[in-house]
């Protein structure tokens, strides 16, 4: 019993590479997409966009690392890491960022304090 308790405390959600979804996502866990998202994301965890990877919305979470195609506004309340093949069309807040030299970046990035919180996270 102990074990399933372990892998569902490190389960991440995976959106594989040839699925296509329209509609928005809430997780309280990490995700990884590696498909196609037509939609909003609101995680309590870290967001992965792989190479394959593409959403076409929003994405409020923790923290997220691209290396794929976001085409929609960001906010990250501790981390953004944009590897050498992301993409991003939209604007940027977050704590802090980390880009690779190769990636693509059209909007503008607001850091530190000023980046607002998650809206579960307000005080």
């Amino acid at each position: 019993m102990s074990r399933n308790n372990e892998v569902q405390t490190t389960a991440v959600n995976l959106i594989c590479d040839g699925t296509s979804i329209k509609g928005d996502i809430q997780a309280s866990r990490d995700i990884r997409i590696d498909g196609y998202l037509n939609g909003t994301m609101q995680v309590n965890g870290k967001v992965v966009v792989g190479n394959t990877g593409k959403i076409e919305g929003d994405i409020n979470c923790k923290t997220i690392d691209v290396s794929g195609k976001v085409e929609g506004n960001i906010i990250a309340s501790e981390m953004v890491l944009l590897k050498s093949t992301a993409i991003i069309l939209g604007n940027i807040s977050t704590d802090k960022i980390s880009v690779e030299p190769g990636a693509k970046f059209t909007g503008t990035c607001k850091m530190g304090e000023s980046a607002p919180k998650k809206k579960d996270e307000k005080k």
